[in-house]
């Protein structure tokens, strides 16, 4: 069972759910140390304190804030424990919105909240059907790890998650990105979504979503334990320079019908219209000269 990392309680009005936050995520990751090239010793971070050049043990450290050169203000845990914030405490609701407001950029880690204890029971349930029955979420606030943070509480089968959200002025303005305008014509547009059409699936279980490089960093550890020659490297495909995007279109819609067992038949793909000639202006006849 994952541990408990925060304790406290859900605030919705004068509604009080009493909660455990715990991960609702697992990192499946293959890490390393670093070690010595010539004699494999371990190499480690060690914390020297600069003034009397010594380690210093965990119980030695603490927090501080330089408000000037060498003048530290210190923090303690009971001062960001105790600070005079209702979010300090409490994960506090101060509004719901509907779900596809939610810009997915802003949406960071996620957690699962727990009842703690009977008493949390129907009040959890409670917050859970009315945030399923209105399809919408709650944004909240509360303070982890010394600073205040902004949170959105979704449903997620029969649990509660809380999802951490970042502020708005942290997310950068991409105007600067954007490329020079140019017109797309509507037949290319209709190829990508025949293409799309075809790549849509209803869930994401399947070979093609399992983390490949995690399984290939383990077989290289393996063959390298066991002394056996590396797994081969398999040559990547150079992709092409796409010249003609209806035939691009075409191409990737055949290959997934042939990945699906479907008949690969590209002249599915709606094909561009010809432009219809320009007629162009009668030439007016000569005038003839007038008589004598």
């Amino acid at each position: 069972m994952p541990r408990t990392i925060w304790s406290g309680a859900i605030s919705f009005g004068l509604v009080t759910v009493p909660i455990h936050v715990q991960s609702a995520t697992e990192d499946h990751s293959i890490h390393f140390h670093q070690y010595h090239v010539k004699d494999q010793g371990r190499i480690r971070n060690r914390k020297v304190c600069e003034i009397e050049d010594r380690e210093v043990s965990q119980a030695e450290i603490g927090k501080g804030y330089e408000y000037a050169k060498d003048q530290i203000v210190q923090i303690t845990d009971e001062d960001l424990r105790d600070l005079p914030l209702p979010t300090a405490k409490a994960i506090e609701i101060d509004a719901f919105v509907p779900a596809d407001r939610i810009d997915p950029i802003q949406i960071a880690e996620g957690y699962y909240l727990a009842p703690d204890g009977q008493v949390a029971a129907k009040p959890y349930k409670l917050l859970r059907l009315a945030l399923e029955r209105q399809e919408k979420v709650a944004i909240a606030k509360y303070a982890w790890s010394g600073r205040e943070r902004l949170g959105m509480l979704r449903v997620r089968g029969d649990v509660i998650v809380l999802n951490a959200l970042r502020w708005p002025d942290e997310i950068r303005d991409p105007t600067e990105l954007l490329p020079p305008p140019v017109e797309v014509p509507e037949e290319e547009i209709e190829g990508a979504l025949a293409l799309m059409e075809m790549m849509s699936r209803d869930d994401l279980e399947g070979d093609e979503f399992q983390d490949t490089y995690t399984e290939a960093i383990a077989k290289v550890i393996e063959a390298k334990r066991e002394d056996r020659p590396l797994p081969e490297t398999p040559e990547p495909e150079k992709p092409a320079q796409v010249l003609d995007l209806m035939a691009a279109l075409s191409e990737s819609v055949a290959k997934a019908k042939a990945s699906r067992g479907e008949d690969a038949d590209v002249h599915e793909m709606p094909k561009p219209k010809k432009k219809a000639a320009k007629k162009q202006p009668a030439k007016k006849a000569a005038r003839r000269p007038k008589s004598a």
